[in-house]
């Protein structure tokens, strides 16, 4: 029995394990972009501006793709816009209100 003692004196300790790097390819990934999934739409229309100082654009656009293919929903767009330009629309279910032709004041 006294040779069993004498053995697990000379094992070393596995307490100082030098730690491991992890693979190049799970460092490749950590900074990646994901990007959501979007769906194409061509501008049918340029309806007119809105927002308080008219920095927004309303317009009809067809959507080309997906589940709402051929669906044409009423958006506000940002910047610059025109006719038949292809916007990448995340979503396909909520439209923008309609613009109404009266302003601030008009009955």
């Amino acid at each position: 029995m006294s040779e069993k003692p004498e053995q697990k004196a000379q094992q070393p300790k596995q307490q100082d394990k030098p730690k491991q790097q992890k693979p190049a390819e799970e460092v490749a990934t950590k900074g990646a972009v994901t990007f959501s999934p979007a769906v194409p739409a061509r501008v049918e229309e340029v309806i007119g501006r809105t927002g308080t100082r008219g920095e927004v654009t309303q317009i009809r656009c067809k959507v080309l793709d997906g589940f709402d293919k051929n669906k044409i929903l009423r958006r506000n767009v940002r910047g610059p816009i025109q006719k038949n330009d292809i916007l990448m629309l995340r979503e396909t279910e909520i439209e923008a209100r309609p613009l109404n032709k009266a302003g601030r004041g008009n009955a």
